[in-house]
């Protein structure tokens, strides 16, 4: 599970990366708003832990992009306790509240809860569509205007990493990280390789492509027609 905390005071940022990475949590931080609204609407988290005070933007404005972009779950970590704030909070999409100074053993259990939540409420949810194609995560099973595509496993998550993040311009870097869990390394064309093959199956066939290279940064996946 890949957690992010957004926190702009540095001891209380580093006690919650040391806690949460002890307890087997995948944590980046962000110490301002601008920061942690460009990673939470752009990178693949399972929870965001939103501080409401931040320097650039405040909570509420980071926990607004969000809203704009998806659901990923957001416990909001506050100083202030008024209740309008904590409505506030949860009218705006927060799914939970908790007030400092907070217990660890109470954030840990709020943080479970809420990605259990999250994982049986993403269970429901298994089909993904883009123009013509079609991905059902349940089944592992993709098709193209009614053409079932032969993928392997890699190019099955490769693809959904795509699709998930339609439109985003993702760099080898990214795609070396997310799909094969490994550091990107220049001498390495394993993604390059990966992406020509799934570009055979995915796009080739067919007159519209949806597979795209932008030179020097990366590729992205959008109907462009």
């Amino acid at each position: 599970m890949r957690l992010l905390v957004i926190e702009d005071e540095p001891k209380l940022a580093d006690y919650l990366h040391k806690g949460l990475s002890e307890n087997g949590y995948v944590v980046d931080v962000a110490a301002d708003g601008i920061r942690g609204r460009l990673l939470a609407c752009e990178g693949e988290y399972d929870l965001v832990l939103l501080d409401l005070m931040l320097p650039g933007i405040d909570g509420f404005g980071v926990l607004k992009a969000m809203r704009e972009r998806g659901q990923t779950p957001v416990l909001m970590l506050t100083a202030r306790d008024k209740i309008e704030d904590r409505v506030r909070g949860l009218q705006d999409g927060a799914d939970d509240y908790l007030v400092k100074p907070f217990a660890f053993s109470e954030l840990l259990a709020r943080v479970g809860a809420l990605l259990r939540r999250g994982a049986a409420t993403s269970a429901t949810t298994t089909q993904m569509r883009l123009a013509d194609l079609e991905l059902d995560l349940a089944s592992r099973k993709a098709h193209r205007d009614g053409r079932r595509l032969d993928l392997t496993a890699k190019e099955f998550t490769l693809l959904t990493l795509l699709l998930r993040r339609r439109g985003q311009i993702l760099s080898r870097t990214t795609l070396a990280e997310q799909v094969w869990d490994m550091n990107f390394d220049s001498d390495t064309n394993v993604v390059e390789v990966a992406v020509r093959r799934l570009r055979a199956k995915l796009d080739d066939p067919f007159p519209s492509k949806l597979l795209h290279t932008v030179r020097g940064m990366g590729y992205v996946l959008e109907d462009r027609s």
